[in-house]
C-alpha cells in the first residue's frame, strides 16, 4: 500500500505541474492574450524567486518536527492550498490591459510555483525517509514513475476534450473548469499519500547547520552533482518540448486534436519504460549508467521524429513516437531513483544529512532548465513573428518542428553523456550504509 501511496503523489504533482508545463504557455498567449515576450520574461524571473524558496522550503521540511515526520504534513496542508492558486491562474480575463494581464499573470504563477514548491520538496524527498534499502528505493521509484506515466497520458489524452466540453465554445471557461477538476486531484492525491505512507529512517540528532557548511557539504557531493546536472538538462528539454506540442500539432500538422492521438499513443509505452528501469538497474549495477542508457535511447528516436509526420506517414512518426516515449519513461524513473542514494554518500563523506536541502537544489535546477527551455522557446517564437490564432509563418513553423524534435534529441544525448560519468554503484552504496548505520549504533552506545 505504501508503495501505490507514494505514487499516488506523483499523480497529483502531474494533474498540477504537468498541466501547467504542457498548456499554461499557449493559455496565455491564445486564451488569455499575453504577448510572447511577457510570458518569456516570466519564466526567466520567476526563477529568481525559485532560487529564493526552494532552498529555504528544504531547510524548512529538514526542520519540521511533528507526529507525522518531517516531510508528510507539508502534502496535508499545501496541496489544498495550491489546488486553489493552481485555478487562480487558469482564470483568464482576455478583457483586461495587457498591464493588468501581466500583473495577474507574474503574481499568481509566482504564487503557484511557490505552492508546488511546498508540496513537491517534501514529497520528493519523503522516498529516502521511507527507507534506506536501495531496491526497496528503486520499486519506490518505479511506482512513482509508473504513476506519473499513467497520469501524464491520461491529461494529455483528456485535457483538450476536457476544456472543449467544459467550454462549449467558450476557451476560458473550458481551462478554468478543467483547472478546478485537476486541483481537486491533485489535493485528494496528495492527502492519500500522506494517510498511507510512513517515515521510518533514524535521523541523526538535529543541529543548526549553517547554510555555508551545508553548501560546503553538497559540492564535496560528486554523485550528486551529476545528479544536479542531469535534472537541469532534464527541465529544459522536458518542459521545453512539452511546452511546444500543443504549437505543433496546431500549427505545424494543422490540427490540435493529433496532440490526443500522439498521447494515447505513447501512455503504454510509458508505462513499460517505467517498469524495465529495475531490470536496466539490475544489468547496469548503477542507476546513473540506467539514466544513460535510456537517455541515450531517448536522444536517437526524439530525433528520428523530425523525418515524418502525423499525417503523411503516420505509422514510423508513431512508432518513434512510442519508442521514443519508453525510452524516456525509463529516464524518468532512473534520474528520481538516483537522488535518494546521494543523500547517504553525502552524509558518509561530511557527516551530515540533509535531506530536504538537497532535493531542494536538484527542484531548483529541473525548475532552472524549465525556465530555460520553456523562455527561449517563447522568445525565439516572439522574435520570428508568431501570432496567436493564425497561420504562422515558415520561420516560425521551422523552430516548433525542431523544438519537437532535433533538438530536444540532441539534448537527451549530450545528457546521456553526462550521467556516463556517474560511479555511485550498488556495492558502493550498500557499503556507505553500513559504514552510517555502525556509527549510528556508537552515538547510541
Amino acid at each position: 500500500m505504501s508503495k501505490l501511496a507514494y505514487g499516488m503523489g506523483d499523480v497529483g504533482c502531474n494533474f498540477s505541474w504537468m498541466f501547467v508545463g504542457n498548456f499554461l504557455m499557449i493559455f496565455y498567449t491564445d486564451v488569455f492574450g499575453i504577448g510572447m515576450g511577457a510570458v518569456a520574461t516570466l519564466m526567466l524571473v520567476s526563477r529568481i524567486w525559485d532560487a529564493v524558496n526552494d532552498p529555504i522550503v528544504g531547510g524548512l521540511s529538514d526542520k519540521t518536527h511533528s507526529r507525522w515526520g518531517r516531510y508528510r504534513p507539508w502534502l496535508l496542508f499545501g496541496a489544498p492550498l495550491t489546488a486553489i492558486v493552481l485555478v487562480l491562474t487558469f482564470w483568464a480575463h482576455p478583457d483586461w490591459s495587457q498591464t493588468s494581464k501581466i500583473v495577474y499573470m507574474a503574481v499568481t504563477y509566482c504564487i503557484l510555483v511557490l505552492g508546488y514548491t511546498c508540496v513537491n520538496i517534501p514529497y520528493g524527498t519523503l522516498c529516502g525517509a521511507m527507507t534506506q534499502n536501495i531496491d526497496e528505493r528503486a520499486k519506490l521509484n518505479t511506482s512513482r514513475s509508473v504513476s506519473a506515466m499513467i497520469a501524464i497520458g491520461i491529461i494529455n489524452i483528456v485535457t483538450i476534450p476536457l476544456i472543449t466540453f467544459f467550454g462549449n465554445g467558450n476557451a476560458q471557461r473550458g481551462y478554468l473548469l478543467t483547472a478546478v477538476l485537476y486541483g481537486a486531484i491533485f489535493a485528494a492525491c496528495h492527502i492519500f499519500c500522506f494517510a498511507k505512507t510512513r517515515e521510518v529512517v533514524e535521523v541523526p540528532p538535529q543541529q543548526k547547520i549553517p547554510w555555508r557548511v551545508q553548501i560546503r557539504t553538497v559540492v564535496k557531493n560528486r554523485p550528486y552533482l551529476l545528479a544536479l546536472l542531469g535534472q537541469m538538462l532534464f527541465g529544459f528539454i522536458l518542459y521545453g518540448r512539452n511546452a511546444d506540442m500543443l504549437y505543433y500539432f496546431t500549427y505545424v500538422e494543422g490540427n490540435a486534436a493529433l496532440f490526443s492521438f500522439y498521447s494515447l499513443a505513447i501512455i503504454v509505452p510509458s508505462i513499460i519504460g517505467a517498469a524495465c528501469f529495475p531490470i536496466v538497474f539490475r544489468w547496469t549495477f548503477n542507476k546513473g549508467w540506467a539514466a544513460s542508457v535510456f537517455a541515450f535511447g531517448t536522444g536517437v528516436t526524439m530525433i528520428a521524429l523530425y523525418f515524418f509526420s502525423p499525417n503523411t506517414s503516420p505509422v514510423p512518426f508513431y512508432l518513434f513516437a512510442a519508442l521514443s516515449q519508453f525510452f524516456f519513461s525509463g529516464f524518468n524513473t532512473a534520474i528520481y531513483a538516483i537522488i535518494p542514494d546521494c543523500v547517504e554518500y553525502g552524509e558518509w563523506i561530511t557527516g551530515v544529512r540533509n535531506d530536504g536541502f538537497q532535493y531542494a537544489f536538484i527542484s531548483l535546477g529541473n525548475k532552472i532548465g524549465m525556465a530555460l527551455g520553456t523562455s527561449l522557446l517563447a522568445l525565439a517564437l516572439g522574435l520570428a513573428g508568431y501570432e496567436s490564432n493564425v497561420a504562422q509563418n515558415d520561420e516560425v513553423l521551422s523552430i516548433m518542428r525542431h523544438a519537437f524534435s532535433t533538438i530536444p534529441g540532441a539534448l537527451w544525448i549530450v545528457t546521456a553523456a553526462a550521467l556516463f560519468f556517474y560511479r555511485l554503484n550498488k556495492r558502493t552504496y550498500n557499503r556507505i550504509v553500513e559504514v552510517i548505520r555502525h556509527r549510528t549504533s556508537k552515538r547510541k552506545s
